[in-house]
């Protein structure tokens, strides 16, 4: 079965291979078994679009974080559009549909605003560059909001609200995940295009990544869609370890919400230490789905799996 990955971090290893961080050797995207995305994993897991978020880690120097992002975003036009002939670079959400056999689309996105400072000017610049969704913050504040783990819990700036509003008027998602609960209700008051990339449900796991049960019911009435995480502490709360049913208590409460046409995956492998259970990288995938299947009707799985977010997608293309 085909599947969407909205969100992983393989920009991140190869850029700090590159800087030798951490390792000595670049890593090759195609077969480095550091990579738990890299191709021959998302090929064997039948991963069909895989979302690449440039991340920079918040104790980068401000004046340095725009280079880091550069450097993140041309590692995924050289690394793996432009060394991979299966890689295919999306550019819009239609294009999907224009997938050859073997073929996996590559999408660009933006995990944390903190590299634009206040520049909008570099906003449209990774637009450009092929960025199709924007998540404000990591788990810190920056000039557009709070994030998680921010103490103070406040919500968007005035240009936070500017950046959601350039997102509209280029229909680019607007990332949830990571927000402080009043980032994430400004958000959806303000975005047409909102999304939680990979985030579960906190009724389930108490942990301020994942999101209350108003907060799911008021995504899915907007219209937004939610990507379940496979990070164990978001998982099972307080514990490194996970298993695939634990992280199905996730997807049956969130479809008990009213979120069943709304739901997907995004893994966040290759930006975590622990994994759930048969299921530490891209090609095991199916372990999951095979597991789903024994709850759900095959309809249903395959709407977790890619034919919800391609439905909704559909829907922002159509609304430009």
């Amino acid at each position: 079965m085909k599947i969407i990955d909205t969100h992983c971090d393989a920009l991140l290893k190869l850029q700090h291979t590159k800087r030798r961080i951490d390792c000595d050797t670049p890593l090759n995207f195609r077969t480095s078994p550091e990579l738990e995305t890299n191709m021959l994993r998302l090929k064997k897991g039948g991963v069909r679009v895989q979302f690449f978020a440039i991340f920079i880690y918040p104790d980068i120097p401000t004046d340095e974080q725009w280079q880091h992002a550069l450097e993140q975003a041309d590692m995924f036009h050289s690394e793996i559009i432009g060394k991979n002939p299966e890689m295919k670079h999306i550019r819009s959400f239609t294009e999907i549909d224009n997938l050859k056999p073997g073929e996996i689309g590559a999408v660009l996105t933006l995990e944390g605003a903190e590299c634009i400072g206040n520049d909008l000017t570099k906003l449209r610049t990774l637009y450009r560059l092929g960025v199709l969704s924007v998540g404000l913050t990591w788990n810190y504040a920056n000039l557009c909001a709070d994030g998680a783990g921010e103490a103070r819990g406040a919500g968007l700036t005035a240009f936070g609200k500017e950046v959601v509003a350039l997102n509209n008027e280029n229909r680019i998602l607007t990332d949830v995940s990571h927000l402080s609960d009043q980032a994430f209700w400004d958000v959806l008051e303000h975005a047409d295009y909102p999304f939680a990339s990979h985030s579960n449900a906190r009724s389930i796991c108490n942990h301020p990544r994942n999101l209350p049960d108003e907060a799911i019911q008021a995504l899915i009435g907007k219209g937004g869609f939610i990507h379940i995480v496979f990070n164990p502490p978001f998982i099972r709360e307080n514990s490194e370890e996970a298993s695939i049913q634990d992280l199905i208590r996730h997807i049956d409460h969130i479809c008990s919400l009213g979120g069943e046409k709304y739901l997907g995956f995004g893994s966040d492998f290759d930006g975590i230490s622990s994994f759930v259970d048969r299921l530490s990288h891209a090609g095991e995938y199916q372990n999951l789905i095979n597991e789903l299947l024994k709850s759900y009707p095959e309809e249903i799985v395959r709407g977790f799996a890619y034919d919800n977010f391609m439905n909704h997608a559909k829907k922002i293309e159509a609304h430009g």
